[in-house]
């Protein structure tokens, strides 16, 4: 389950680790990245909630910001 900054939820099926950098739908990314032109997460925090017989485990999102996502692209702009 990914947990957006803002207070949605959405249903993932792969892990994610602390610090990867994911795109809206939380699809791991690969740097460099292509564009700065783009909304990018970073999970900064990841929580295990068991209940009988079943784990959810959150990745919890931080948006990255501008200039963090242009020193991050190969072209920025």
């Amino acid at each position: 389950m990914l947990s957006y900054p803002e207070g949605d939820g959405r249903e993932i099926e792969h892990e994610l680790r602390v610090s990867q950098l994911v795109d809206l739908n939380g699809t791991p990314l690969r740097l460099p990245l292509a564009t700065s032109k783009m909304i990018v997460y970073r999970v900064w925090k990841v929580s295990t909630r068991e209940e009988r017989h079943t784990e959810e485990i959150t990745y919890h999102l931080e948006l990255v910001t501008r200039p963090e996502l242009d020193s991050l692209a190969t072209g920025s702009g």
